[in-house]
């Protein structure tokens, strides 16, 4: 017995049907409630309501807010995502990836900039002498500090501790905190951010 080849109506109905499914699961995993997607696509929460039950067919620049919403390309947010094992690479010569880049410290992002919100990834340079002072950011943050090479001294909340190449340090990001490279030599190392 043959199988039966799917035509475009039945194609357009399975991808409605996966578009509809995934902006629900990307919303609850994210934790965000349909205003608060409502707030940051620009989409109606009536509309994204209708597109979560099937019951909408969003047109290309509604569905283009919605991936810009999550961080992620209309590829992204229609496709399956275990059918599509990508490679990105996020190229070291490239300029558009250095966060900072001055004298005294350079901090060039590792992690794809469109990757989710909740966690950042830096390689971080500091001149001797150098220091990075960060104010305190969102409620919950955490970072944490590997040391490649060179000393440290780290500073949070009040907090200090001496870092030699190889150490790691966790600690809370929504306080003042402060990276000091009290070495005859550059310090460099990897920096994880976390938000809750």
């Amino acid at each position: 017995m043959s199988k039966k080849s799917e035509t475009p109506m039945d194609m357009a109905d399975r991808a409605g049907q996966l578009l509809c499914h995934r902006v629900s699961e990307l919303r609850k995993k994210n934790k965000l409630t349909l205003e608060q997607l409502a707030m940051s696509s620009g989409v109606s929460r009536s509309m994204l309501s209708q597109i979560e039950r099937g019951n909408a067919n969003p047109t290309l620049a509604v569905t283009f807010r919605i991936a810009q919403a999550f961080g992620i390309s209309i590829g992204e947010l229609v496709d399956e995502p275990w059918a599509n094992a990508n490679i990105e690479i996020v190229h070291g010569s490239d300029p558009g990836n250095l966060f900072r880049s001055d004298n005294e410290c350079q901090i060039r992002t590792l992690s794809p900039l469109h990757m989710e919100k909740n966690v950042e990834f830096y390689e971080i340079k500091i001149a001797s002498g150098a220091s990075l002072i960060s104010s305190p950011h969102f409620e919950g943050t955490k970072e944490l500090l590997t040391i490649s090479s060179g000393t440290g001294q780290l500073n949070a909340g009040g907090n200090v501790v001496t870092l030699l190449t190889g150490d790691s340090a966790h600690y809370r990001a929504d306080v003042e905190h402060t990276i000091i490279n009290n070495g005859e030599s550059e310090l460099i190392g990897f920096l994880v951010v976390t938000y809750k």
